[in-house]
This record gives C-alpha cells, structure tokens and sequence, in this order.
C-alpha cells in the first residue's frame, strides 16, 4: 500500500501492527481540508492491506486532535456548498472505521475535542493518558454536534449523559471518560505507549481472524444506528454552518474571548 503519499498523516509499521498519526502538532493536529479528505480514504485502504492486522491511531506531539481547524472552520462558513463534500466525507470516515477489518485502537496522548473525539470514540478500544481531556464542544461555537458525535455518545454512555455533555460541549477528564464508559481506559501519560503497545501485541499474537470477525458482529447495529444518524445529523450541522452564532463562535475562538450568542431567525424565514 501507498502510505507515502499521504501528506497529513504519519505511518509507522512494526510487524502486523499499524500506527496512524495525525501529523499537525503545530496545530494541535486540527483538522483542516487535506486531513480530513485523507482520514475518508485512509480506513479504507487500510482494510485492504492484508499485512496489517492491527491499527493504532494516534497524534503527533502534545494532542491528540483538537477538533475542527479554525480557519478551515471560516473557509466553509465563506463557502458553504463545500458542506455537501464534507458531509461526504465526514461519513464515509467514520463508517471506514467501522468497517475496517482490523480492530483500531485510539491512542489519545492528549486533547481530543469535537471531531478528535468523535474519530477517538469510533475506534473499537480507546486508551487516553491521565492528562488528556476528552470532549465534544461543537456546540460552544455554534455548531450541530452532527459529525458523528450525535450517534456514538448516546450508544457508549446512554442518551441522558450524552445529551448533557453534547448540549454543554464539556471537555472530560480521561479519568471521568474512563469511569463512565465513554473510553476503555485511563493510564498515567508515561505508560500510555507501553500499554497500547502490549494491548495491539496482544490481538495480534490473538486468533486474529476471529477477532476480526467479532468486530464486525458487535460493529453491525452500530453501524446502522451511526449511518441513518449521520445523514441527519450532517444535514443540521450544515445549517448551523450559516448561522451568525457559528460566525461569532469563530471570531471568538480567534479572539481567545467568550461568544455572545444571539441565536436568531433572518427575515426571511432562514437561520442566521
């Protein structure tokens, strides 16, 4: 396979096990246009190469995946037909994941907010160090949680919990994630290599076929319930993309200050 030639993501192979690594630490591995085109296509590719057994997602640096890039974020505000590609991608990411073959382990070595956490919670086991914080604020800048969030948190944790941390955007400590069932594990930070590191050995030293073939059977009603979901979802996020309170949530986030939301209609019937 050609993993060269993706330009946003790191590959490093060790026998049959896989790491993939968000490659923009400057940027907290934010994810912009380029990164999010090469996560729709990267699952995909994996599943097809038959020297890999296990994977291992991970970021580079201090983060895992700070969400969404703000300029990125302002570029579909400015043009926001490129939601309709988007959507697309945003789904076909999260549901490769799911049908990948291999079983995908999320290592989060730090931050995994918004649509980092969403990518961490689609994973089949998720392992955060003790200082990483884990949460989905799509809405404290404005926008639907509507990439995938909306349909895995209310599976992991029910949907009384998943509403409060989806309507509040709070960012979990890995440790309260953990307590809860949101990930499988919280691990002091200087351990975090070592113990997804002996967790992949493991599967892989495992009955790997019959691993594989219980992931797909324990993925086979998530997937239905995230592929109808993520189709609405996707669909309201889109509209909250041309709100005024989603502009103000950029500015702010620009601005390092609190947005003031307004949350009002247009005259002409439209969100704003």
């Amino acid at each position: 396979m050609d993993y060269e030639k993706y330009q946003t993501l790191l590959f490093d192979k060790n026998d049959r096990v896989l790491t993939v690594k968000l490659n923009r630490p400057d940027k907290l591995n934010a994810i912009d246009g380029d990164m999010h085109i090469e996560l729709s296509q990267v699952f995909e590719e994996i599943n097809r190469d038959r020297s890999v057994d296990i994977v291992i997602l991970t970021g580079a640096g201090r983060a895992f995946c700070a969400g969404g890039d703000a300029d990125w974020l302002q570029e579909l505000i400015d043009d926001p037909w490129g939601w309709e590609t988007l959507s697309e991608e945003g789904k076909r990411t999260m549901l490769s994941i799911l049908d990948c073959r291999q079983p995908v382990i999320a290592k989060v070595n730090g931050a995994a907010a918004g649509l980092g956490a969403t990518l961490a919670l689609y994973c089949d086991v998720i392992m955060a160090a003790d200082t990483a914080r884990i949460g989905d604020p799509h809405v404290k800048v404005g926008l639907t949680a509507g990439d995938g969030g909306s349909g895995i948190w209310p599976y992991l944790i029910g949907f009384a919990r998943a509403r409060e941390f989806l309507y509040t955007g709070e960012m979990l400590t890995a440790e309260r994630a953990a307590d809860m069932g949101l990930i499988n594990r919280c691990v002091p930070a200087d351990d975090l290599d070592q113990v997804v590191e002996d967790f992949a050995n493991e599967l892989a030293n495992g009955a790997i076929r019959a691993i594989q073939w219980t992931k797909q059977a324990v993925n086979s009603p998530l997937k239905q319930i995230v592929s109808a979901n993520l189709d609405y979802s996707l669909s309201l996020e889109s509209k909250s993309n041309i709100t005024e309170d989603h502009q103000e949530g950029i500015n702010a986030l620009r601005e390092k200050r609190k947005p003031v939301f307004k949350g009002k209609y247009n005259p002409g019937g439209g969100f704003k």
